[in-house]
């Protein structure tokens, strides 16, 4: 019965879909950007974020074009800006090696930089109508439910197989509205870490758990590992109505990034001296945490009021209107947020 899902699917999501830009106009340039943008954050946040780049990258050879900090501005607050570097090495890949024209194939699809099975899947279905599989989490949570798979998802042979079963099962008629619709199901409906709305779902006749409590217990995934904890001192340091930025090396966390400039471990006065820096005046700053995916960052800060400054490598005094054209990383938004209040 599971292989019968398709028909409902789809003419369930053609009542039930939501108004999305990327959706109005689903055109390969804004369906690609869309899945990469959509990676790791949430419809809602990704919405403004979505119409800003296509304001001021509307095409392919834009991206390809754009300046490293016009792109890093751009996506300021989206967090894994490897994502938008891979985006733009994929846009210039695509200006030399396929006419400026994303190519419409999962096989090649999957060769460009930052695309992976998913979303070579997303883009050859929704935006060249291939039949083509994209399997996320969402869907993942909706087959293991479907076929009561216990096995953790997260396990790469668990993961193929029923990447392996959805693939089986999309249509050759609008795959990418069968896509779209498995998708839309485990947002709206088959919901996660809390009991599904069965009553509400297309599939209810071909799902093994409809409207058992156990359906709340799947997926099956392991816990994850226990993220690391680094202390961090963060230092505002301000000198004649500019602050000092540091750039990160080009690997990394936050690689090539601008920030505000820390060391790990807790304050050690040498450290401004060793950067150059003479202060006139200390303060101690809120705390802060910021966590990212695999390590959390807790971090204490202090207001350092320069009365001499010279230079290093890879630092840079900016004026408050200069600030704005940087993309500084959301982890310090405790520390940046503070300029506002006239501290320059």
């Amino acid at each position: 019965m599971i292989t019968d899902i398709a028909a409902p699917l789809v003419s369930w999501y053609r009542q039930h879909e939501r108004s999305f830009p990327w959706r109005e106009d689903p055109s390969p340039y804004r369906v690609w950007v869309s899945e990469i943008m959509l990676q790791q954050t949430r419809i809602e946040a990704a919405l403004p974020y979505f119409e800003r780049f296509m304001q001021a990258l509307p095409t392919v050879a834009d991206l390809a074009a754009a300046s490293e900090d016009v792109l890093l501005k751009l996506w300021e607050g989206l967090g894994y800006y490897s994502r938008v570097r891979n985006l733009q090495k994929a846009a210039q890949m695509i200006m030399s090696d396929f006419g400026g024209e994303l190519p419409d194939t999962y096989e090649q699809l999957l060769t460009l930089p930052g695309i992976g099975e998913y979303t070579a899947g997303a883009i050859a279905s929704i935006a060249f109508g291939k039949r083509a599989a994209a399997v996320d989490g969402n869907v993942l949570r909706v087959m293991a439910r479907l076929t009561d798979d216990a096995t953790d998802v997260m396990q790469p042979k668990n993961r193929k197989r029923l990447t392996a079963l959805v693939q089986s099962i999309v249509p050759e008629q609008h795959p990418g509205d069968f896509n779209q619709g498995i998708m839309e199901l485990g947002e709206t409906v088959c919901l996660p870490n809390a009991q599904p709305r069965c009553s509400e779902c297309p599939l209810f006749d071909y799902c093994a758990v409809a409207g058992l409590e156990r359906a709340r217990e799947l997926p099956t995934r392991a816990k994850p590992k226990q993220r690391r904890v680094e202390h961090r001192t963060v230092f505002l340091v301000v000198k004649d109505g500019k602050v000092l930025l540091r750039r990160r090396p080009p690997k990394g966390l936050l690689g090539g990034m601008w920030e505000l400039p820390n060391m790990e471990a807790n304050y050690l006065g040498d450290a401004l001296s060793d950067w150059g820096i003479q202060a006139s005046f200390i303060d101690r700053l809120p705390d802060s945490k910021h966590v990212f995916s695999h390590v959390e960052w807790h971090m204490t800060g202090y207001l350092v009021k320069a009365k001499r400054l010279t230079l290093q490598p890879d630092f840079q005094l900016v004026s408050k209107e200069e600030l704005a054209g940087y993309a500084l990383p959301t982890a310090f938004r405790t520390y940046s947020d503070i300029l506002k209040e006239d501290v320059l």
